[in-house]
């Protein structure tokens, strides 16, 4: 579980519990997470069109003329925020069976179709279809109802951290009493300043570790170690 947001972290490690998991991760300003999300994020953007097209009708000029205007579309708003930067390209096509009533999300390539591009088409939905409703259906017609393409900037996933060696926390800045709801005791939770908290330090709870944006709760029988990322990790013990 990742708990984000100024609430988050002071129930996170019950709600936890109660859900069978046994590891939660408190990312570094997890009060302001969402803003951390949003300056993180690609910038992106999707040009959705609707062509009625029957397989057997298929035409691609008319396809590869109306992808050439939604990628001048996408591009023309993503390139002015990022540029120079490498931009990622995605296609869809929403397709069903005919005569069906909802339509599933087919994965395109980013080239030009070729004029004899409908089988290749028809085999990506039906893999698709498959792995959606476990079979395909022989011998029905397919179309095609949406068009999709989208434009993002690469934003490659953070290689995995190393395991440190774990050290003790400093000693507490001080103790508060705090209700434990699910023995409904009164604990002596220990109160730890997240700034002082190294990568690879670890505490038991009950404890509290506080910051400017939020608390992080640690109960008793869970235990709070600080990642090369400087994230919280907390762990059930039991």
């Amino acid at each position: 579980m990742i708990a984000f947001g100024g609430a988050a972290p002071l129930h996170a490690a019950r709600l936890a519990r109660k859900l069978g998991m046994k590891r939660v991760v408190v990312p570094v300003g997890a009060g302001v997470g969402s803003a951390f999300g949003f300056l993180r994020a690609p910038i992106a953007y999707e040009v959705v069109r609707t062509r009625h097209i029957r397989l057997d009708l298929f035409d691609a000029k008319m396809l590869n003329e109306l992808f050439a205007t939604m990628r001048a579309e996408a591009e023309a708003v993503v390139r002015p925020a990022a540029p120079g930067e490498e931009l990622v390209e995605a296609r869809h096509a929403f397709m069903r069976y005919r005569g069906q009533g909802h339509e599933i999300a087919v994965p395109l390539p980013n080239s030009a179709f070729a004029a004899g591009a409908a089988p290749d088409l028809r085999r990506r939905f039906e893999a698709t279809y498959e792995t959606v409703f476990g079979r395909a259906i022989p011998k029905l017609e397919v179309e095609a109802l949406t068009w999709t393409l989208s434009i993002a900037t690469a934003r490659p996933l953070p290689k995995p951290m190393k395991d440190l060696a774990k050290s003790a926390a400093p000693a507490p800045a001080g103790h508060r009493e705090v209700l434990d709801p699910a023995s409904g005791r009164r604990e002596n939770a220990a109160i730890h300043e997240r700034t002082t908290l190294k990568p690879g330090m670890s505490l038991d709870g009950p404890a509290l570790i506080v910051e400017d944006g939020t608390t992080t709760v640690v109960p008793q029988d869970f235990t709070a170690r600080i990642n090369a990322a400087g994230q919280i990790v907390l762990e059930d013990t039991v």
